[in-house]
């Protein structure tokens, strides 16, 4: 599925919901409800890191437009690697476009608490290339008998920083896997940065991210991987 034709991130919510697929959607309870939660940074990166063969498998994969495009780093994957799968797996998509002059520092505070091959700018990698290509290559090895690639793809979840439009791009692609029985189809979870964010508001992510707020970045992404999955009916 190609970009939205509307550019901008206040697309409306019915516009949306009716090129989404059924989804699972994280909902959260509210970022203000984690005020006095202290989230430990090394932590929340190795519960939400993937190995690093894995990582630049997927974006090798993703890049080159074919599944086979990270074959290289399984077979060459390091012996000191310990065979540990990631607890909460995620992928983030950002439009750093979005959210004025915080865009491009929440991108590069994303890849310091993530890893930097796990944050998609939506610039340089399309979710419809993430699908077909990425979430492939880790479905081709799991299914070759790489435990942690089939771990990974089956507790993946993604979060998409943007607005509505954003939202609802992102959304629609992953609606393909269900549409082609490539199930589970990843939950979703939101960082507001658009001008309406209906969908983050409903599903309580908010109706704007507290860039101003030191910690909500890693309280985000702790809401990301904890909250419970309901059902995004089109």
């Amino acid at each position: 599925m190609n970009s939205p034709t509307t550019a901008r991130d206040s697309s409306s919510p019915t516009r949306i919901v009716a090129r989404s697929s059924m989804m699972d959607w994280i909902r959260a309870c509210g970022l203000s409800g984690l005020a006095g939660m202290k989230i430990d940074k090394e932590e929340l990166r190795r519960r939400l890191s993937m190995p690093q063969y894995l990582r630049l498998a997927m974006l090798d994969s993703i890049r080159k437009k074919d599944v086979d495009g990270g074959d290289e780093h399984f077979r060459s994957r390091s012996s000191d690697y310990d065979g540990t799968v990631p607890q909460s797996p995620i992928v983030v998509f950002i439009n750093s476009r979005s959210g004025g002059r915080h865009g491009p520092v929440l991108k590069e505070r994303l890849q310091q608490l993530i890893s930097e091959e796990q944050v998609f700018d939506l610039l340089d990698v399309k979710p419809h290339e993430f699908v077909r290509y990425g979430l492939a290559c880790l479905e081709k090895w799991g299914n070759n008998g790489d435990i942690c690639a089939k771990e990974t793809r089956r507790n993946i979840r993604v979060v998409v920083a943007g607005g509505d439009g954003t939202v609802g791009w992102v959304l629609g692609c992953l609606g393909e896997l269900h549409q082609k029985g490539r199930d589970p189809v990843p939950p979703v979870a939101v960082i507001p940065l658009g001008t309406g964010n209906d969908l983050s508001r409903s599903y309580g992510w908010g109706g704007s991210f507290p860039f101003a707020w030191k910690s909500a970045i890693k309280r985000t992404l702790h809401q990301a991987t904890t909250g419970p999955i309901c059902r995004l009916d089109r």
